[in-house]
């Protein structure tokens, strides 16, 4: 999960795991893989970064418990 924020200043907590793709239209755009747009006031840059700290966030929590991970 990665927290954004709404143009109008509202943050909400989006699964990354849904993000299908995102751009910059000027406004950043994140598409969701059920086909929901949302129109965030973080950068695409900064929306990556946090997709990124998120899953090695999961990796790290795999690799020191290597029996919780699903299969």
């Amino acid at each position: 999960m990665i927290k954004i924020t709404r143009l109008n200043h509202q943050e909400l907590v989006i699964n990354a795991e849904h993000i299908e793709f995102v751009e910059a239209t000027p406004d950043t755009v994140i598409s969701l893989v059920s086909g929901k747009k949302m129109v965030v006031s973080e950068s695409v840059d900064e929306i990556i970064n946090r997709v990124i700290a998120y899953k090695q966030a999961i990796a790290r929590i795999q690799v020191k418990n290597p029996g919780n991970s699903p299969e």
